[in-house]
């Protein structure tokens, strides 16, 4: 993936964080790196254009710094994959860890038209220990009747529908 995909992914993913329902464009994006990072710290939209459509193949470190912060990812992700490069190959938990993010932030996008799903799906993906974060949930879904008490303490205002698996009245029934 060249360095200007990953921006405009990067783009589309920080739309649906900010409940945009779209990717930011180039303009807002240039507008809250200014407000967000503080004076001084800005990237013009021109230039952005310019890597994402590939006019400008390689941008400045500072430049890279300052997307990197802004977007929370490693510097070294705002670089164009080598030649051969897939993601899918993987050798250790950690490449587990990186191949269950990105599969989140790419439902996230498919989830775009229920803005709850896809913010769950980033935030999962955010998290330090994704993999983790999964090991919970089939624990939480092994047992019998948590997940609804759970849900019922945590967000007591969603309506339930009562069939939940598990639930008093919905025993046996999946979620539509």
């Amino acid at each position: 993936m060249k360095v200007g995909e990953k921006i405009r992914y990067l783009r589309e993913v920080e739309g649906s964080l900010r409940g945009l329902g779209r990717p930011m464009t180039q303009l807002e994006l240039v507008r809250a790196i200014q407000k967000e990072l503080g004076p001084g710290k800005s990237i013009s939209q021109s230039y952005l254009s310019q890597i994402e459509n590939g006019t400008r193949p390689h941008m400045t470190q500072s430049s890279r710094a300052l997307l990197a912060k802004f977007f929370k990812v490693h510097p070294g992700f705002l670089v164009d994959d080598p030649e051969g490069y897939h993601t899918e190959l993987t050798s250790d938990l950690r490449s587990t860890e990186g191949q269950l993010d990105v599969w989140l932030l790419q439902g996230s996008e498919r989830f775009a038209s229920d803005p709850e799903v896809s913010h769950v799906l980033i935030k999962a993906a955010r998290e330090k220990d994704t993999r983790r974060c999964f090991l919970l949930l089939g624990a939480i879904l092994d047992t019998p009747g948590l997940a609804d008490r759970l849900l019922d303490a945590l967000r007591p205002g969603l309506p339930g529908d009562g069939n939940h698996p598990g639930s008093a009245s919905g025993e046996g029934r999946r979620i539509r």
